[in-house]
């Protein structure tokens, strides 16, 4: 099964403190996800983030239906967490955050290990393009929604 890698990086002007927590609050995926996904979170709140915390989700992808449930795998307050899918669209999808105080603010990284159904054919004509537009739009409206600037 091939594997594929998503890795972004984005320094917001804004303490760790304030980044770390406008993350690590789920209701908040809502709002840095493209509208066209149709993304909610479905779980009964609050969602308190911790390791073992199970979060549901409802999306749209291409006009079908999915359900999506992921687990954090890792969580450590003020640095960083894993959010690892349980059920969903990708044969697997291992989200790792991490944060860090630089200058100029909060270096936030992403990094996601993932596979699809239909691996390299189906990546490359449809989930690559897709992935790198939600995680541009995720970046914009991060900026927008903690009101800092941003590279």
């Amino acid at each position: 099964m091939a594997e594929f890698v998503l890795h972004r990086e984005q320094t917001l002007d804004a303490p760790l403190g304030r980044v770390f927590a406008f993350f690590s609050n789920a209701e908040n995926l809502e709002g840095i996800t493209p509208p066209f996904l149709r993304f909610r979170v479905v779980s009964a709140r609050p969602i308190v983030m911790r390791v073992g915390t199970l979060i549901d989700y409802s999306l749209k992808l291409n006009g079908i239906p999915f359900r999506w449930r992921s687990e954090i795998t890792v969580w450590e307050e003020g640095k960083g967490f894993v959010d690892e899918q349980r059920k969903g669209p990708y044969r697997y999808w291992i989200h790792e955050h991490t944060f860090a105080s630089v200058a100029g603010g909060t270096l936030v990284t992403d990094r996601v290990r993932y596979a699809v159904p239909g691996g390299a054919l189906v990546h490359g004509l449809f989930v690559r393009g897709q992935l790198e537009r939600i995680f541009d739009y995720r970046a914009e409206a991060t900026r927008r929604l903690i009101g800092v600037g941003g590279a």
